[in-house]
């Protein structure tokens, strides 16, 4: 007869990250809330008349942001092979260069 082992229970760390190295719920919702705050951030600043010169420039930071956060966390990409997300940052890179290379040929940042 073979005797069959029980799993072990996964343990929770403080950090936020099980044994088994994976996030925990309250991981997901704290960045969640990291994502609801830099949206928030995003609104306001649209509304600032006196940050109007920075306005592309700093969404688009706050939109790198934000995509590297749901990218790592909620697509697992921090937990995976490295090459995944280098593949990731290269759609980044070469999305936001032709997102720039579009806003100054068409002069969308003269208000």
């Amino acid at each position: 007869m073979s005797v069959q082992e029980q799993p072990r229970p996964v343990r929770r760390r403080s950090s936020g990250v099980n044994e088994l190295g994976h996030p925990t719920a309250l991981r997901y919702v704290q960045i969640a809330l990291i994502l609801a705050v830099l949206t928030g951030i995003e609104v306001w600043i649209y509304y600032q008349k006196e940050l109007a010169r920075y306005l592309i420039t700093v969404l688009l930071l706050l939109s790198a942001t934000k995509f590297c956060l749901v990218v790592l966390w909620y697509m697992h990409l921090k937990f995976d092979n490295r090459l995944f997300s280098a593949l990731f940052t290269l759609g980044l890179t070469i999305g936001g260069s032709i997102l720039i290379a579009m806003i100054f040929l068409f002069r969308a940042y003269l208000f």
